[in-house]
């Protein structure tokens, strides 16, 4: 069987005993970057399996091994250097491809920067939308953000720590000025949120230098998340 494993986003200790028993089981572990996961397996003293990098750019090839491998027997452990394989990340195109071949799988559920971030930005639960990572031609940027202009759901998007800024200031064009967080290295030593309306996280990000892996989340169309004119 396949298993898809939900990994630590920062902090080790997120790992589910479910996904540290399948680690332990596992003959062969399918992840992003081997390095990463042989460190989470050495934390907690799991001897090295078989493992192979399944990654953006060679999953076409991997995935007829992993097929293979799993009608063989095999118990095979798919993951990413954080959170749900598949999700902005490497996995879907095996995944997508066990249920259409019927092959067996299950989803080992873990952490996820997307509730996480959701909850730390103190927003509207009731309803929202991630969209992954945004495009990074201004012009794209804008469209994608106006998309949801009207829409009262909350909106939730990674982003690279070196676009931040842009793509701040593109919110605030397009969305006008709305509350949002910015959250960084959740779960982690130095994790970071920054709330506030988007005219304040525009001057605040507008040439800071930001380290890691950052999660954004903006309200939605409702009266009562925007800054009234004084």
């Amino acid at each position: 069987m396949l298993h898809v494993v939900a990994t630590p986003i920062g902090n080790l200790g997120d790992l589910t005993p479910r996904g540290l028993e399948v680690f332990k089981t596992a003959t062969l572990i399918a992840c992003e970057d081997t390095r990463r996961t042989w460190q989470l397996l050495t934390h907690f003293g799991i001897p090295r399996p078989e493992m192979i990098s399944y990654r953006q750019g060679n999953e076409e090839r991997i995935t007829e091994r992993i097929i293979a491998a799993v009608k063989a027997g095999a118990e095979v452990a798919l993951c990413s250097d954080g959170g749900y394989p598949g999700i902005s990340d490497p996995g879907y195109r095996l995944i997508r491809t066990c249920a259409q071949e019927n092959v067996p799988y299950d989803v080992i559920p873990g952490a996820s920067a997307v509730n996480v971030a959701l909850l730390m930005s103190g927003l509207s639960t009731s309803s929202f939308t991630f969209r992954g990572f945004p495009p990074r031609g201004p012009g794209a940027l804008r469209n994608w953000f106006a998309e949801d202009k009207d829409k009262e759901h909350t909106l939730i998007c990674y982003e690279s720590p070196f676009r931040i800024g842009p793509t701040l200031e593109a919110a605030f064009e397009v969305l006008g000025d709305r509350e949002a967080a910015v959250c960084i290295e959740l779960t982690k030593m130095h994790e970071r949120v920054s709330r506030g309306y988007l005219s304040d996280l525009v001057k605040q990000f507008k040439d800071a230098k930001v380290k890691g892996e950052v999660a954004l989340v903006i309200a939605g169309n409702n009266p009562k998340f925007a800054r009234q004119a004084e």
